[in-house]
């Protein structure tokens, strides 16, 4: 496959002024509801752009992209567009956690994905701008954006500031964290209550380098996002003005016929994973970006992933396995200085268009190439914190598809011990919480997995409290559903095949030895090949969980996880 997708054919414009065609008047009836919603009559010969965007108090990660909306409009405008706004979904990852409504995050991905599509290609908007905060909306947004494939940019909602508490900084994970610390008395009950009060202090993503903020730092590092946007404050002034900036921004991509497919090439995506791995990103990254770029019809592989991985250190020292925040790094040079460095050593492609209009390199060209003295939220190129990325793709008979390990803030990489197996997370959290889960122990929690979830939770309730426990060093866990961008520990997510299409995963039982290791990159159940074959014959494919809706219609499509659990 070439580097540089094809350009798709550009969708068809309506003809709204006889100008356009020798007859015009069929176009009246449009027009005539356009006018309805304000458009007069020099309106019709200007750019007309979707602004989606997610504005929700479902979560303080949009609640207030509306406003952001606001300044994007008004800066369309002012530049001689014309704005259609409309909205898209959002599913709070935080907030339905450990639950069974945590089934339809993964899916509102692939809900935003459609609905941006949707409208605008019902709508034939020159361009679109879309807003989001939230983990899937960016994901979702990308998808959206690379199937239209009309000049696009996306802005992103901006993070939440941290909490403080008994002077150290709080995030969500902190409350996650705080369940199991209370569970085990290392905390009290004040200090519990305190944390959940003074963690989320205002409106943004979650503030570490969780899924959120990874998602944002790539799509900058794809050229998809404006330079420094990605690491702002949700509450700061230069959000809005970095808002209405995207907008001028769009409107030069659209009388410069630049297109998401222009930018978004192999090597944009490579950019991509170096930045994530450079910044100690979300294991979710790996899923959204085979996603994404499906979608845009390169193929991107998990032997990509480690191949970058192989070559990437780690050097900022970011939550949650780090210290610090994203407005942290943002203080102290934010992505461009990550970039900066990554292209002095030789590791980002420089030669990349992006939404400025101008390259990766080009963009770069003021940007210090070494970190600031006085801090050590990025670290200098040569004194990294991990010589090789984060983010390890393992295989074995319990993952011939691959699997996906984050291998950060951990004193041993590698485990070998009894298998105990639970077929749902909340059988897991159970054991966890009632002190029946011992040092050695791997945990294996199965049928979580896109079809078999459905959706692939998140397992951060059962890791966060493995963590508070104290467990966190002496514990593995292994899963086909996938893990929070605020997890760490000694966990490997995402087994393909999973559970419920009979992966090796399933046919695990209680007290079975089960190898864990990420310096060979080896998942292997230790039991003998013909019982597992025995087990295998003898095993019986669940019933699904839900038969009508949403859920079953995205159990039926999803594809595996070892591809983006995708769903065209």
């Amino acid at each position: 496959m070439t580097d540089t997708a094809p350009k798709t054919p550009p969708q068809t414009r309506l003809n709204w002024n006889s100008h356009h065609v020798t007859q015009g008047d069929e176009r009246a009836p449009n027009r005539a509801m356009l006018r309805a919603v304000g458009f007069e009559d020099g309106d019709f010969e200007k750019p007309i752009i979707g602004v989606a965007h997610a504005q929700s108090n479902i979560t303080p990660c949009n609640n207030g992209l509306g406003e952001l909306a606001d300044h994007i409009t008004g800066a369309i405008r002012e530049g001689g567009g014309m704005p259609q706004v409309y909205g898209t979904i959002t599913v709070s990852d935080g907030i339905s956690m450990g639950t069974e409504g945590m089934k339809c995050s993964l899916v509102s991905r692939e809900v935003i994905a459609d609905s941006i599509e949707t409208v605008s290609r019902g709508q034939s908007h020159d361009g679109v701008i879309v807003v989001g905060g939230c983990d899937k909306n960016m994901p979702g947004a990308m998808i959206g954006i690379a199937r239209l494939n009309i000049p696009a940019i996306f802005v992103y909602g901006g993070t939440i500031k941290p909490g403080h508490y008994d002077g150290r900084d709080l995030t969500i994970v902190s409350v996650f964290e705080a369940v199991g610390a209370f569970g085990a008395g290392k905390i009290s009950r004040e200090d519990f209550t305190e944390i959940e009060k003074r963690a989320c202090p205002g409106n943004g993503s979650c503030g570490g380098m969780y899924t959120a903020n990874t998602m944002s730092s790539a799509f900058e590092a794809m050229g998809m996002s404006l330079p420094f946007s990605s690491t702002m404050s949700a509450v700061d002034a230069e959000k809005a003005v970095s808002s209405a900036d995207s907008a001028r921004a769009l409107l030069k991509l659209i009388e410069q016929d630049i297109r998401p497919l222009d930018i978004l090439t192999k090597k944009a995506f490579e950019n991509a994973i170096t930045v994530i791995m450079a910044v100690g990103g979300s294991t979710n990254a790996v899923l959204h970006l085979m996603a994404i770029a499906h979608a845009c019809d390169i193929d991107l592989t998990l032997a990509d992933f480690e191949r970058i991985r192989e070559a990437t250190p780690v050097f900022c020292d970011l939550k949650p396995s780090g210290q610090y925040v994203a407005t942290d790094l943002h203080e102290v040079g934010g992505i461009p200085r990550v970039m900066k460095m990554l292209l002095k050593a030789g590791l980002l492609h420089g030669d990349c268009l992006t939404v400025t209009g101008k390259t990766i390199a080009e963009n770069l060209t003021d940007e210090k190439d070494t970190p600031d003295a006085g801090q050590d939220v990025i670290r200098p190129f040569e004194q990294p914190i991990y010589a090789e990325g984060h983010l390890a793709i393992l295989r074995g008979n319990l993952a011939t598809e691959g699997s996906v390990a984050k291998i950060s803030g951990l004193k041993s990489i590698k485990i070998t011990g009894p298998a105990r197996v639970f077929d749902s997370e909340e059988e897991c959290m159970h054991a966890i919480m009632a002190d029946q889960i011992r040092a050695g122990d791997v945990l294996v929690i199965r049928y979580e997995g896109p079809k078999g979830g459905p959706g692939m939770r998140e397992m951060l309730s059962p890791t966060s409290a493995i963590i508070g426990k104290g467990l966190g060093d002496s514990v593995g866990l292994i899963t086909d559903g996938r893990f929070s961008g605020g997890t760490f520990g000694l966990v490997v997510g995402h087994v393909a095949p999973e559970a419920y299409v009979g992966g090796t995963i399933a046919l695990v039982q209680e007290g079975d030895t089960i190898e864990l290791n990420a310096e060979t990159l080896n998942l292997t159940l230790h039991v003998d090949e013909a019982e597992i074959e025995r087990r295998r014959a003898a095993w019986v494919a669940p019933e699904p969980r839900y038969k009508r809706g949403v859920l079953a219609k995205y159990a039926k499509l999803v594809s595996s996880a070892s591809v983006g659990a995708y769903t065209d």
